[in-house]
């Protein structure tokens, strides 16, 4: 499923217009990326998951085309931990 069949569902389930759950969908996703990038906060939805930034330390990579070494600095990067009631709907 991608973004727009994501809005046409939520649209239909929500009973409002494409546009509104358009609008609903690109506030959540972009509270989500200014709480993770900006602050550093982990953003907690109850029964879904977490979304959270995690700190990967720099490390020794390898090039695949010419065997070189090379150092891969260290980085920050976003997580997602699935909530237990996502886990059992999964299964």
């Amino acid at each position: 499923m991608n973004k727009t069949e994501l809005i046409a569902v939520v649209a239909n389930r929500a009973q409002v217009t494409q546009k509104v759950a358009e609008d609903v969908i690109s506030a959540f996703t972009d509270t989500i990326s200014e709480t993770l990038g900006r602050r550093g906060e982990k953003v907690v939805v109850t029964g879904f998951g977490t979304f959270e930034v995690r700190n990967r330390v720099e490390r020794t990579g390898k090039n695949p085309r010419n065997g070189e070494l090379i150092k891969v600095p260290a980085q920050k990067s976003p997580a997602f931990r699935a909530g237990k009631l996502l886990k059992e709907a999964v299964k």
